[in-house]
């Protein structure tokens, strides 16, 4: 499959504070040692849920393990207070929010990394043992294609065209991309199970993400008829509802802390599409 992104990629995930990644061998620094590493997610968090399914689908509970946080931050500047440790132990007087997800090292007791996108594939090339393939051999650039139309074409535009503060014709024209981009893939997956492969690989995570995300928090700000045009998109709902029955990826979805976060932090009306709900994703998760 040759994906052609939307648009040139403009990043919509905050900079990481810290971005080291784990090697092949001790000249590396950070190289893979079974239990050196230890994962620190909230899955109420798009990033957080990624690296937990990448997490499960590659059997790493025992390898690298994972420590579950809450669904909100305790601390007033938006971190959680049990990470400040491994801040501050990482970066002299920091002063920003200890926020997830982190890659720590226990060795050191230091972080890794905070950046998603490299400690996912540093799971899957360090210590991706006999789980599936989920970056495979030149698959990368295709990849990387659907992570941008999943945060360009998909969360990005949905987050625009909900977005109160623009106007009519910017939200009109996000929605459009947004439409685009949901019924691009749903062409694309009919009749497949997966979206670049025969078995699943990190594409499938990032697309099943996206779509968790729209249904659960951005539909809520789209109105009624936006919301039943994207519900149109049989194949590739059809495609969510198969992946939410897999247990790394149903298992993870605390769709009570995803309401949580999103009433927390939510800046947008709520509008009549909060009422459509498209899947029923505690029913397909409990298959």
């Amino acid at each position: 499959m040759s994906v052609i992104p939307l648009t040139a990629h403009t990043p919509t995930r905050s900079a990481p504070a810290f971005r080291g990644r784990i090697g092949s061998d001790a000249r590396s620094g950070h190289y893979a040692v079974p239990g050196r590493y230890r994962l620190h997610l909230s899955t109420a968090c798009p990033d957080g849920l990624r690296i937990a399914v990448t997490h499960s689908l590659l059997g790493l509970g025992a390898v690298c393990p994972a420590s579950l946080l809450p669904a909100l931050p305790d601390t007033p500047e938006g971190g959680h207070s049990v990470l400040r440790p491994l801040y501050e132990a990482s970066a002299h007087r920091y002063t920003g929010p200890a926020a997830a997800p982190v890659l720590s090292d226990d060795w050191s007791g230091r972080i890794v990394s905070t950046h998603a996108p490299d400690i996912m594939r540093d799971l899957a090339h360090r210590f991706g043992g006999d789980g599936p393939s989920l970056y495979p051999c030149g698959a990368e650039s295709e990849i990387e294609a659907i992570e941008r139309m999943c945060a360009e074409g998909i969360e990005d535009a949905a987050q625009r065209a909900g977005r109160p503060g623009g106007g009519q014709e910017e939200r009109d024209a996000a929605l459009a991309k947004l439409l685009e981009t949901l019924g691009a893939l749903d062409r694309w997956l009919e009749g497949r199970t997966y979206v670049i492969r025969d078995e699943v690989t990190a594409a499938d995570v990032e697309l099943w993400v996206a779509l968790v995300q729209l249904d659960t928090v951005h539909r809520h700000h789209l109105d009624a008829s936006a919301v039943q045009r994207i519900a149109a998109c049989r194949a590739l709902w059809s495609y969510a509802r198969r992946l939410t029955a897999h247990p790394a990826f149903g298992r993870h979805l605390d769709l009570t802390g995803i309401a949580r976060r999103h009433h927390a932090r939510g800046r947008g009306l709520e509008a009549a599409g909060a009422a459509v709900q498209i899947l029923d994703w505690a029913q397909h998760a409990a298959h």
